[in-house]
């Protein structure tokens, strides 16, 4: 495992396991959050973020989270380790409730409410992204997917890394 990326819903936690994994691994970690948005709630262009997500692809090791979807077969094709977080859309919901006003390592400001785009993204995932994701997972049999279907199990994981 030396290029990880860490897929699943908003809310799922996926900047929590990432951190987890980059303590226990000790690879570089990047959030696409970190990289796309900008502190006052504008984002960088489609081609900065493309020429960023690039050079991080081509560098020799690293943990990369976010989701994303434009961007999950680039990723997929230059990771040999896929994390993910297929939690249900109620515990991802609670998760993004639960990060409303609190300070976050893979986001560039706190949240003061919860966003309603947000909430639509988490309520289509499972019938939008996740689909995608399966048929990525399935045309690239060489990638190793790590899937949990709950928190506990990937906490489990984690632990005993």
């Amino acid at each position: 495992m030396k290029k990880i990326i860490v897929l699943g819903c908003s809310g799922s936690g996926k900047s929590t396991f990432a951190i987890k994994l980059h303590e226990k691994l000790g690879l570089p970690l990047y959030h696409l959050d970190n990289i796309w948005w900008k502190a006052d709630r504008t984002h960088i262009s489609r081609e900065e973020f493309d020429e960023k997500l690039d050079g991080l692809t081509k560098l020799d090791s690293w943990i990369i989270d976010g989701d994303y979807s434009r961007t999950y077969e680039k990723r997929i094709v230059a990771c040999d380790t896929i994390f993910f977080l297929d939690y249900s859309e109620d515990v991802c919901m609670d998760g993004i409730a639960g990060r409303v006003g609190q300070k976050r390592p893979d986001m560039p400001w706190t949240e003061d409410e919860l966003d309603p785009e947000l909430i639509e993204l988490v309520r289509n995932y499972g019938k939008e992204n996740r689909p995608k994701l399966l048929e990525l997972f399935a045309r690239y049999p060489e990638k190793t997917v790590i899937a949990f279907k709950t928190r506990e199990e990937a906490a489990k994981w984690i632990e005993i890394l």
